[in-house]
């Protein structure tokens, strides 16, 4: 997927040093993810990552250097759902309208390959991500309570949102 200076390339062991740079970034972000990207969980979460069998990652690079990832998690091709998750951009991306650039790329490619519904599952802890679920337009449909333990064995309450293909056609993205 490619929107201007923006690629999205599926993830592969290419990607492991840049990308684990990348997410040594921010340490403290990863209290607040359900999976750790920190120095010493990265290389055990990007094997089950790049492994899933309902999923596909992505790297994600702004003019040929990588700054983070996301994927399609929890792909049900006969229901038409699919889940956009595990999103890391590097901290000088967060708040300048990256987020949404990227977004507009995995939403319209899902659409076009005939998914009918978008999720997104955010910690109910992550004000920013809720923030930008917003701003995508995402409907807000309520709190998973206890939803999942994360790594560092919090109990996370998950609010999901989601975007029906209908909505993103009329909308004008």
């Amino acid at each position: 997927m490619i929107g201007g200076d923006v690629a999205l390339e599926p993830l592969g062991e290419e990607h492991r040093r840049p990308l684990k740079r990348a997410c040594a970034e921010d340490l403290a972000i990863w209290e607040i993810y359900s999976i750790s990207y920190g120095p010493e969980h990265f290389d055990q979460s990007f094997d089950k990552l790049v492994s899933r069998p309902d999923g596909t990652a992505f790297a994600i690079l702004l003019d040929g250097v990588l700054v983070g990832m996301s994927a399609y998690l929890g792909i049900d091709v006969e229901r038409g759902v699919l889940e956009i998750g595990n999103s890391y951009y590097v901290p000088r991306l967060r708040g300048t309208g990256f987020n949404r650039r990227v977004k507009d790329l995995m939403i319209g490619r899902a659409i076009a390959c005939g998914f009918r519904r978008i999720e997104f599952r955010v910690d109910s802890r992550n004000a920013r991500s809720q923030a930008a679920m917003a701003k995508l337009g995402a409907v807000r449909e309520g709190c998973l309570r206890a939803d999942r333990i994360t790594w560092t064995g919090h109990v996370r309450d998950t609010i999901l949102f989601s975007i029906l293909a209908r909505e993103w056609s009329s909308s004008g993205s």
